[in-house]
Order: C-alpha cells, then structure tokens, then sequence
C-alpha cells in the first residue's frame, strides 16, 4: 500500500480543505512530484486539476472518480474521507479488456476501478490490471483473465522488443501487443495473434505485463472495490 503522508497545512489557507489535502496526499503517493507533472501524465487540464489540488474550487464526485482511478486510491475516501485511502496488497482493476475489429486487445482509458485484485509477487504499488474479455487472445489471455501491469507510463524500452506488452498510442489507444522494432527510430510495430500487424506506429507508452491470472483463479481472487 502507498504510504500517504498528511501535511499539516495552515486552516485559513483554502488549501486545508479535505479535498485538496487528500488530492494532494494521492499524487504525492503515486509518485508524481508537482500537479503539472501529474496533469500532464494522466491527461487532465492542468489549469483546472491545481484549482483542485489547491482547495481554490472543490472537484465533484464524477471529477473525484477519475483522479481516484488515476492515483490508485478509493473514490470514496479521496471525496468525502470515508474508510481507507487503498486496501493494502492489491491493485485495481481498471476495466475490462476486449477486442476491436481488428482483433486487438482494447480498453478505454478513464474507467473506474470497481474491482480489486491482490498484487502479483514482484508487483509494486503502481501496480494495475485488466480483465480480458472475448477470444481474441486466446491461449495467451484467455477470456475472464487478469492481466497485471505497472502504470510507469514512460516510453517503450529496448527489453520490451519481442515482447507481449501494454501499451498506448499517439491516437489514444491502450493495447496488449506484441512491440517490435519500426522502420526507423520511435516507430514500432504492433503485432496481434489473428489479426495484421501495426507497422510504424509511434507510442506514448508501454509498459511490462507483469503477470497473467487465468479465469478460474480470477473469479476466485477479485473483490469489490467499495
């Protein structure tokens, strides 16, 4: 679990509303140093994100879900202080994978967490899963599986080549793909089980899978997130 570090803060300052002391407290903990960094990370308008961490104006609940499935913590917790701030020894679930007609393995970015599953071995707090939905990689991920990753969101790196990974695209894209070298630097092709590759395709990131859970294991292993 994340450590989450209270600052103690002046109470005239609107920067002591709870709100922004937890926001606060959550994008330290997620490893991200300033609000811009976070912002820019997590594609968030950044004039409107420091508005919330700076207590100036309070984020509503819709607001709260998406900083909390960004950040790693409990909506709950992060919009009105209730219960803890993320169970410890798991990671959430962001959603459920699926395929696109190309066959690719698909999720839409900004879904909420509304499941939990316990950490990997070797997984870290920036630990995340998806929950594979359909056949399309089947025998790799089959269908109901987890798939656990680590949310860096850093650029592709030269280990990663030949390997199963996720990932995002420049066209807002997140993928489970085989990564292999482009025609040239910072282009990549994206390789799928039944479908055509991707040639050429530049990445904004790409990240390890960490561990695969098949169905039965997972259906056994998942908790509610509230």
């Amino acid at each position: 679990m994340r450590a989450l570090i209270v600052d103690t803060l002046d109470d005239a300052s609107p920067c002591s509303r709870p709100g922004a002391i937890r926001l606060r407290q959550a994008r330290v903990a997620a490893g991200f140093e300033t609000a811009a960094e976070a912002a820019g990370a997590c594609g968030w308008d950044q004039q409107a994100y420091a508005v919330h961490e700076a207590g100036v104006a309070p984020f509503d609940w819709r607001g709260a879900k998406v900083y909390a499935s960004a950040l790693g913590v409990r909506t709950e917790w992060l919009y009105a202080g209730a219960g803890q701030a993320c169970e410890p020894g798991y990671a959430p679930v962001l959603g459920r994978a699926g395929a696109d007609p190309s066959g690719a393995m698909l999720f839409a970015t900004g879904q909420s967490p509304g499941e939990l599953a316990p950490l990997p071995p070797g997984a870290t707090a920036k630990a995340m899963a998806l929950r594979v939905a359909g056949d399309s990689m089947r025998g790799l991920a089959d269908d109901g599986a987890l798939i656990f990753f680590e949310d860096q969101r850093t650029p592709p790196t030269h280990d990663m080549l030949g390997h199963v990974v996720v990932l995002e695209t420049e066209t807002d894209e997140v993928l489970v793909k085989r990564l292999l070298r482009g025609s040239r630097s910072g282009l990549f092709d994206l390789e799928s089980l039944d479908a055509p590759p991707r040639n050429d395709v530049r990445l904004r990131w790409a990240a390890h899978i960490t561990a695969i859970v098949p169905p039965y294991q997972a259906r056994r292993i998942l908790v509610s997130a509230g």
